[in-house]
This record gives C-alpha cells, sequence and structure tokens, in this order.
C-alpha cells in the first residue's frame, strides 16, 4: 500500500503521509476510504473499488476531533465496512461551534489550499478576510483569496490591492465564477490528487465557483437579497467535488456551508503569521506583558503615532488575540472535563 498506491487511491490525495500510518495487521484486514460527503450518522466514502455511505461512528471514540469529517482519511473493516480508525490528518479546519463554545465544528481534514472567497459588493470585509487568513495561516495550508462578482464593483482593481496588503505574497484572483476560461485561472491550485476547500459568506458565488470549475450544474445557486447583500444558505452539506476533467488532472474542491461567524480558538500561531508587522514591534516594547494601552514606551503606540501602523490594523489585531485567548481557555476547560469523563468510564 504504501511503496504502489492505487491509481484510484493517488487520485483521491492518498499519500506517504497516510500509508506510513497503516500497521501490516491493517493492510490485510482494512482498506483505505476518503470521506466525501459528511451527513447525520453517516459519511459517503470512495475507495479502491468502493463508493458507498457509511456509518460515522467509530469504536471507542470519545471526544469532538474523533469523528470523521469531509477530507478525512479512514480505514474501514474489508468484509463488514465498519469503520475501524480515522488516520492522522495532514491539516484540519475547525472552529467552536456558533452559540455553543463547549463544541467543536469540523470543518474540513486534508485540505492543501484555501480558496478564501468573497464578491465585489458588500460582502468585501478585511477584518473578515484576516479571520481566514488566521485560519489558514494556523492550520499550515496556502491560502488564496479569490474576489468574484467584479461587476458589481465600481473598482474591482482597489479590492483586489486591498486583499494583496494584508499578508505578504498573499495570491489574490479576480475571477468571473460564471466564465470557465476565466476560472480555469485557479485550476494550478487543484492539481492530480490536490484538495482545495472554499469558504465564504453565503451569496458570495462559491457554489457557482464549484459548478464551473466541476463541469456541473448539480449545485443549487440563489440570488443575494438587494438590501443587504447577504446570501441565502445554498450549500448545506460539506462536500468533496470531482474537478472537470482537463482542469490538471482533476483534483477535488471542497464546498463549504456559509459562515459569517467564525469565532477564532487556539490560533495563536496564525495570528502573528498575519500580523507579523505589528507581532515584530511588540517585541520593542518596554514591558513583556504590555497591553498597548497606557503603559509607558509602547513600541505599538510610538508605531501608530507616527504612522508606521495602521490603528485600524492594530484594532482588528487585538481583538482577533483576545478572542482567541477566551476562546482557547474554553477549548481547554472542554478537552479537561471530555479526559474527566473519559477516566470517570475507565
Amino acid at each position: 500500500m504504501a511503496e504502489n498506491p492505487n491509481p484510484v487511491l493517488a487520485q483521491l490525495g492518498w499519500r506517504p503521509f497516510f500509508s506510513e500510518q497503516v500497521t501490516p495487521e491493517q493492510r490485510g484486514s482494512c482498506q483505505p476510504v476518503r470521506v466525501m460527503s459528511v451527513h447525520r450518522g453517516r459519511v459517503t466514502v470512495s475507495g479502491e473499488g468502493i463508493e458507498d455511505s457509511i456509518s460515522s461512528k467509530l469504536p471507542h471514540g470519545d471526544g469532538a476531533e474523533k469523528r470523521p469529517t469531509v477530507g478525512d482519511w479512514l480505514l474501514i473493516d474489508r468484509e463488514t465496512r465498519d469503520l475501524v480508525h480515522i488516520l492522522d490528518r495532514a491539516s484540519l479546519f475547525k472552529r467552536p461551534a456558533p452559540g455553543d463554545q463547549r463544541r467543536v465544528q469540523l470543518i474540513a481534514a486534508n485540505v492543501d489550499t484555501l480558496f478564501i472567497v468573497t464578491s465585489c459588493d458588500q460582502d468585501f470585509n478585511v477584518a473578515r478576510l484576516e479571520r481566514y487568513l488566521v485560519l489558514a495561516g494556523e492550520v499550515g495550508v496556502r491560502a488564496v483569496v479569490v474576489l468574484t462578482k467584479a461587476d458589481l464593483s465600481s473598482d474591482a482593481d482597489a479590492l483586489v490591492e486591498a486583499a494583496r496588503a494584508l499578508q505578504a505574497d498573499l495570491q489574490v484572483e479576480l475571477v468571473n465564477g460564471r466564465d470557465p476560461s476565466s476560472a480555469n485561472k485557479l485550476a494550478r491550485f487543484c492539481g492530480f490528487g490536490q484538495t482545495v476547500a472554499l469558504v465564504g459568506s453565503s451569496g458570495v458565488g462559491k457554489s457557482t465557483l464549484v459548478n464551473t470549475l466541476t463541469g456541473s450544474t448539480n449545485i443549487e445557486t440563489q440570488p443575494v437579497r438587494e438590501d443587504d447583500g447577504k446570501g441565502r444558505h445554498t450549500t448545506t452539506v460539506r462536500q468533496m467535488h470531482r474537478l472537470a476533467p482537463g482542469l490538471d488532472g482533476g483534483g477535488w474542491l471542497v464546498d463549504t456551508p456559509g459562515m459569517r461567524e467564525l469565532q477564532m480558538s487556539e490560533v495563536a500561531a496564525g495570528v502573528t503569521e498575519v500580523f507579523d508587522d505589528v507581532a515584530a514591534i511588540t517585541l520593542d516594547c518596554k514591558f513583556a506583558n504590555c497591553t498597548h494601552a497606557d503603559e509607558p514606551e509602547c513600541a505599538i503606540r510610538a508605531a501608530m503615532a507616527d504612522g508606521q501602523l495602521d490603528p485600524a490594523r492594530v484594532d482588528r489585531w487585538r481583538k482577533l488575540a483576545e478572542e482567541d485567548a477566551v476562546n482557547s481557555g474554553a477549548a481547554a476547560l472542554r478537552r479537561s472535563r471530555a479526559d474527566k469523563g473519559r477516566d470517570r468510564r475507565r
């Protein structure tokens, strides 16, 4: 399995990182499959000689991350097709469940590139883009900002530059989601066996983009509301879609439900990466625990005063860092309670 991967598995994204986790015993009794979509209590999977819907119940599974999500690689019993094991993930996107800090919502696993999709209308929001960039930075996945609906802006090029200014070497693409020749410029990120996840608010054109890149019309699209530019949730299930033939060998696209609420948790490294200019200046503060409020010799306040730092950017950095600290504390408490619960059941 490790030396000569089946071409079906290779096309699905199988690589040494996953094969090296499989023991000799498991190679005989189990087969690897990838999760194509997630439903209540079940997942659809694909592998060598199998396309099926199986139970997502994991034996002895306990904890928010001990359940399969779209993009996961699983080992299932060759005879019963029962789920045996979730292989370690090369990457995992997750967030605190909206409205319930006690739970974690898994978004997608084993993603190579994140398309952050936003439109050139009321949805364009620097703070939201930074949140997605922080998420990508924490997970260690390449981010590409995809701007759609250029016809809705009188100066789309200015929005492109505003997005590029958020992070050094950030790739930003302006595309017409309905035009295959325009959308095709994204295909270089979706090579053979590669997985790309699309995130963004509802109504920004993710489903239209997926339809164009996959050469399909199976995904429903809906117009945005004219009064505030907000979209209706078209995608309700996280699902992997095969790229249309001819697009650089055909990788995979993961469409996700629109996420307007994206809370930060355990993303300190991602915050530092996206706001590396701010983080670097904090090192010059007189006090290591400087809050950048009224302490003497605060380098952040000095940098804002002389125009080196944009106060609005510093404010966004401060809010994300504070939000991460609070939510990360809640996550640690959640894990501690889960560990105590497992100990009581032993």
